[in-house]
């Protein structure tokens, strides 16, 4: 699927956890519903694409749970072309952001917000390249959601549906990962850790 032959399907729990630990990155193993959640991006650095995963990784009455589901993880081409900010639209660099999201209201629906500060690249040559480590950097509050594209299916292209935040696919994955979020908010409060990877972080 990708260059370095990642195939979503194929990753284990223990990849993940041996990725995540060897970052010296939390990972969550106590407790029901203690979920981690995961996007990895791709290596394809052109735009529009729902190229990315979202992983969700938690336990249930002892058992792993392991879903997965397509996402963007960076900007559709529409922002890109046209920067909402003008020094650039946001792509969020990989790393760990614990604590950073809760479940709150991005535009007229429930959502992940973010809650605490994010680091971005900001890419500003309105081109449809995603400019990955090249950009400059910056820290802060730029509503780097986590949220839906489509609400009644699904959406082929980004497009319009994200300008820097982590969008899913699918509507019906949207509803199924809100629903074990608004269980694990019962268990653990209205605090989650975001994490992105990038497939390359897999030797395959």
């Amino acid at each position: 699927m990708q260059k370095n032959n990642f195939n979503i399907e194929k990753i284990t729990i223990t990849q993940v956890r041996e990725v995540m630990l060897k970052k010296h990155y939390s990972f969550f193993e106590k407790g029901d519903y203690n979920i981690n959640i995961i996007g990895i991006r791709s290596e394809n650095n052109v735009a529009n694409s729902f190229d990315d995963f979202m992983l969700s990784i938690y336990k249930k009455n002892n058992d792993w749970i392991k879903k997965y589901y397509p996402i963007t993880t960076d900007a559709g081409t529409y922002w890109l072309e046209n920067p909402m900010n003008v020094k650039g639209t946001a792509i969020l660099i990989p790393n760990q952001y614990k604590s950073a999201y809760k479940i709150g209201t991005h535009k007229d629906y429930e959502a992940l917000t973010q809650k605490e500060k994010v680091e971005v690249w900001r890419d500003d040559n309105k081109d449809n390249i995603l400019d990955f480590d090249i950009a400059k950097k910056e820290w802060g509050f730029f509503g780097i959601n986590i949220h839906r594209s489509n609400p009644y299916t699904e959406s082929s292209q980004v497009n319009k549906w994200s300008a820097g935040c982590q969008v899913f696919k699918k509507v019906a994955d949207y509803n199924d990962f809100m629903k074990d979020c608004n269980i694990s908010k019962k268990y653990y409060g209205n605090s989650f850790t975001y994490t992105l990877l990038k497939t390359t972080d897999f030797k395959t």
